[in-house]
């Protein structure tokens, strides 16, 4: 069962038979908004949009996954590639960045994901846009996080995953920003460590 998550809001990762998650893929789709007036036919829409995993020990960043590094130092996140057009909307993920919580080196506390547009279109042009948390081993849809409001800006801080007791928890951070890389959006995300 999905749960939809509000912006702020928090999930345990933990099974609900018991025990913890081993490999969680943060899912990203969006789709172009239709664009109006006579030449709108005539106009290509294509988003690029690109998904970033950065790792933190505590507030220092110690290493990121994007389009340009694909696989964390350690092997234990991993980008699927970049997708330069978007297309997903409601239904399967544009891009996704596979997590093996289990892997994860002890002295990372937080992964943050954000999402920004390479291209610098801004959100007013993105419709139908989403983060999810999947377990990776039975494809199980655990948690959606739904963009909504559009809006002029380029980039989202849009979920994290944290340690939390012996395990990890999600929570919802929907925070728009500005920037066309993850570098861009390093500023914002430190307010949400």
């Amino acid at each position: 069962m999905t749960v939809n998550l509000d912006k702020g809001q928090k999930i345990s990762l933990s099974k609900s038979g018991g025990g913890e998650l081993s490999v969680v893929r943060m899912g990203l789709g969006w789709q172009a908004a239709a664009r109006k007036g006579f030449l709108a036919k005539l106009m290509a829409r294509e988003i690029d949009l690109d998904a970033s995993a950065v790792l933190f020990a505590g507030q220092e960043p110690v290493d990121v996954v994007f389009f340009q590094h694909l696989i964390s130092d350690d092997g234990s996140v991993r980008h699927t590639g970049d997708n330069l057009v978007g297309g997903a909307g409601q239904g399967g993920d544009d891009e996704a960045i596979l997590v093996d919580l289990q892997r994860v080196p002890a002295r990372v506390d937080q992964i943050v994901f954000t999402v920004n547009s390479f291209t610098g279109q801004t959100f007013a042009e993105v419709q139908n846009a989403f983060c999810r948390l999947v377990d990776e081993t039975n494809g199980q849809e655990l948690a959606r996080y739904t963009l909504t409001g559009g809006g002029p800006y380029t980039a989202q801080i849009m979920a994290k995953v944290r340690r939390a007791g012996g395990g990890w928890e999600m929570a919802a951070i929907g925070e728009p920003a500005n920037g066309r890389t993850f570098q861009d959006l390093m500023p914002a995300i430190a307010s949400h460590l």
